[in-house]
């Protein structure tokens, strides 16, 4: 849709509507960020990354005809990958899409009405700030920050703009998850006593591009936009392609996976982050210049900061070295299990009848449910596919942008989520415990601020 035609619509539409969306309860300014139903929403895409490609765009795919979405323009600061996303995008949506040097060309493109964001992890904030700024809604993948500093600065740009941001937290589009959060905040769990989050890989390739790094040379991208506000080095092929192995352009494994799984704390608790963190680690097998951990265990305290009688622990461990376990998410009460895993809750562990009759009390036990049965119209594929996760997240934001309503996974959930992983990487870093200072908003290691 044109520009000129989008002013007629604009200026003749509002004109009739005031009684209507008075009926609502919706001011002028609310109704106006609605895009019409029949109107086409533009996508940009800024970075085209193996997540963008494998992922978020099968998604976008699967439900862009019925939104009536269409992506028309990528933008990527290295030559490659800017005119490998030209050439596959054009082909899958069978028209021709222009391709931008840097995010800036793209937001100037006024057609453009909103942006997905899968660029290097420590760029994603700024990334989002800049959409946002330009009046773009976003589908902001995680983590959403790896320092307080670009914490703070995208929680306000987002709400100070008002823009819609869907952070890639897709378990809050699962229906099993939504299962599990319904059972827990309707009080039928009883209080979390302790969570074990579990990610395991091994795989040696992981995050590593080797042919790719040959391929990069400096005069083909632009490694200033690439550090953004990161402390300047000489150019790295390695840190450029390879990021997740390096700090501070990626916190490595908190950022890539116990973000996701230390969301779905925050959320089935209410609490928005932890109120202390130990970690250690290191880089035991694979030696091969990385910075970040091949293996990492953080515990977490969780509870109320006014009350330290009252909470619980979170234990969560990975290694890149051997990948007995996998992803498992365990959650216990006094009464029993809820398994992530197996999508059952049951009365495993909780106190039976002859332990609570030694001490005068009742047993507490669990009944053996499935979540897949309190979910409606949910499979065990549904529920748990990684795929499925991800297509029903993107098909969330993209009906929130039409609708204004706030999405599944919206910018507080990324925000907190991301106080979770820079206290984690502290604590790592540091090898102290760390705390969190509600007051100044800041990651505290002893009484400094972490920074990098």
């Amino acid at each position: 849709m044109t520009n000129s035609r989008r002013d007629f619509i604009k200026k003749t539409s509002m004109a009739g509507v005031a009684t209507y969306i008075g009926a609502l309860g919706m001011s002028a300014k609310s109704y106006g960020r609605i895009i019409g139903a029949n109107e086409r929403v533009s996508v940009g895409v800024l970075g085209f990354s193996d997540r963008f490609k494998d992922a978020l765009l099968p998604s976008f795919l699967d439900g862009y005809k019925t939104t009536n979405f269409d992506i028309i323009g990528v933008s990527d600061i290295w030559k490659k990958r800017r005119e490998e996303g030209q050439g596959i995008l054009k082909q899958k949506l069978d028209h021709d899409i222009t391709a931008y040097r840097n995010n800036d060309e793209l937001l100037a493109n006024k057609d453009i009405d909103a942006v997905f964001i899968a660029t290097s992890d420590f760029q994603h904030a700024m990334h989002t700030i800049e959409a946002v700024k330009a009046g773009r809604d976003s589908y902001t993948e995680k983590p959403l920050a790896e320092t307080m500093e670009d914490n703070r600065a995208v929680l306000k740009a987002v709400k100070d703009t008002g823009k819609i941001v869907q952070i890639g937290s897709q378990r809050r589009s699962g229906v099993n998850y939504k299962a599990a959060n319904d059972f827990i905040r309707g009080g039928k769990f009883g209080p979390i006593v302790m969570v074990e989050l579990t990610w395991n890989v091994n795989q040696p390739g992981r995050w590593r591009r080797p042919a790719l790094v040959e391929q990069l040379k400096e005069e083909d991208t632009d490694w200033k936009r690439f550090l953004i506000n990161r402390p300047y080095e000489p150019f790295n092929a390695r840190k450029h392609l390879e990021y997740r192995l390096f700090w501070p352009y990626s916190s490595g494994i908190p950022g890539q996976w116990m973000s996701h799984q230390i969301d779905t704390v925050h959320w089935f608790s209410g609490l928005a982050h932890p109120r202390s963190v130990s970690a250690n680690g290191g880089i035991y097998v694979w030696k091969d210049g990385r910075q970040n951990a091949d293996t990492l265990t953080a515990v977490f305290d969780y509870g109320p900061a006014d009350d330290l009688s009252t909470g619980f622990q979170v234990l969560f461990t990975s290694r890149q070295t051997n990948a007995e376990g996998d992803v498992k998410e365990i959650y216990y009460s006094n009464g029993g299990t809820m398994n992530l895993d197996t999508n059952k809750i049951s009365p495993d562990g909780g106190l039976n009848e002859k332990m609570a009759a030694a001490m005068g009390m009742k047993a507490n036990l669990l009944p053996q449910i499935s979540l897949n049965e309190l979910a409606e119209k949910v499979s065990t594929e549904a529920s748990t596919g990684g795929d499925t996760l991800t297509k029903a997240h993107v098909r969330n934001w993209m009906d929130c942008v039409r609708s204004r309503k706030q999405p599944n996974a919206p910018v507080e959930a990324g925000y907190n989520h991301s106080i979770a992983v820079i206290m984690a990487n502290a604590a790592y870093r540091t090898g102290q415990k760390v705390t969190f200072n509600e007051k100044t908003q800041e990651v505290m290691a002893g009484d400094k601020i972490f920074k990098y």
